[in-house]
Parts: structure tokens; sequence; C-alpha cells
């Protein structure tokens, strides 16, 4: 990894750190206008019935931990940021067969051993020139025939992004204490998307679902 990725990688864990107290409050507009998606995307994702290990990538404050748990065998929960983990961790604490883990999503261990691996509005925030490396780590931590499920949102226009790099994917953030953080936002097309996981040597479905959408991939 370059050493500017890096440092974008690390502004942007940062800016998650920084904005963990105000996350809830501020993560939707009012009247949330991804909920019916968002509700119909659960549906789809329980169908799938993802047992067995399961690792959470990049989990936030929970939004999918719950949903992950009802059908896991073990799911082991983590995010870069501790403060987000500690916002998800006091909610589920002690709910059987969870574990919760400080990790990087782009240096966890080959270690082949999830049966699946999920992560919720994580893709939009690799940068395209580490995809290729994100999905390697993704090939790494699954065991044989293990499967990567994940939903995110793609172009809409439900509220407008400061961009500083269009083209990069990178934006600018602002929090209520008035500090400004660099993050990155790539907005994939659900049909653009299959196919660049085909070129990297996936086998991927990806569903839209209004502004969002969802898709399940395998190694090829």
């Amino acid at each position: 990894m370059n050493p500017e990725d890096r440092r974008l990688l690390d502004e942007q864990v940062a800016y998650y750190r920084a904005r963990a107290a105000e996350y809830a409050a501020t993560s939707m507009p009012a009247g949330d206008p991804f909920a019916n998606h968002a509700r119909t995307i659960r549906r789809s994702l329980r169908d799938l019935d993802l047992r067995g290990r399961v690792l959470e990538i990049a989990a936030g404050t929970g939004q999918w931990t719950e949903l992950l748990a009802e059908r896991a065998d073990e799911l082991v929960v983590t995010d870069s940021a501790p403060e987000m983990l500690e916002i998800v961790r006091s909610r589920l604490d002690g709910t059987p067969g969870i574990r919760f883990e400080l990790a990087d999503a782009f240096t966890l261990e080959a270690s082949h051993a999830y049966d699946a691996a999920f992560f919720g509005f994580f893709l939009s925030h690799v940068p395209t020139g580490l995809l290729e490396a994100f999905w390697a780590v993704m090939d790494g931590v699954l065991a044989p025939g293990g499967r990567v499920v994940f939903v995110d949102e793609g172009r809409h226009f439900e509220w407008r992004e400061d961009w500083i790099e269009p083209n990069a994917g990178i934006v600018l953030r602002p929090l209520l204490d008035g500090s400004v953080h660099r993050a990155v936002k790539v907005h994939w097309d659900s049909a653009q998307l299959e196919a660049r996981l085909a070129d990297l040597g996936w086998d991927a479905s990806v569903q839209s679902e209004g502004p969002l959408y969802w898709g399940v991939a395998s190694r090829r």
C-alpha cells in the first residue's frame, strides 16, 4: 500500500473514531429515505441463512450485527475504530457466539477460517486503487466455498457529498465539533461492480434496491 493510500485510510478511521459519539444521530437524514429499502435487503439477507463462522468487517455501531447473530454459530465482529466497536459491544456483549476484535479490514490475517464475511456500507469506503488488494484479503479470510456478502449505497440524490477528488472518490466530512475530515466514498453501479469483481476472479451477483445495493460473491 502506498503512503498516500495509507494516510487517507488513517484519516478515514480518525473520522469515524471522532464521529462515534454522534453517529446514531447523524448517520441518516430526517425521514431516513433508505429505511424501506434496507428492510427489503434485511429479508433477503435472512434468506441467505449465513451459518457457521461469520466475520463482520467494519461493523460500526452494529447496524447489521444483530441480524448476523441470528443465524451464525460464531460471529466475529470487527472494526478499526475502537469507539465504534465499543458501541456495538456495549449493546451485544454477552450474546452467545459473538466475539469482538479491533481489526483493520485491509490487514486481516489470511486464516481461511470463515464460512462468510459480511460488510455493510463499507465497500464504498474502499479506494478504487485498493479494491483488488481488499478482495485479496477477503479471499484470505474465507474457508473453501465461503461467501462474501455486502450491502452499500449506490449513486443517489438524497443528499450531496462535498467532493474534493470526485474521480478518486474522496470527500470532506464535517463533524458537529467543527472538525473536517477526508473520507472515501465510491458509489458503484450494480452491473459495473459485478463486472469488476469478475475481473478479479469472483462470481458475484449484485442486486439494486432503490438507492442501495446488496450482493453475494464467491471465489471462482
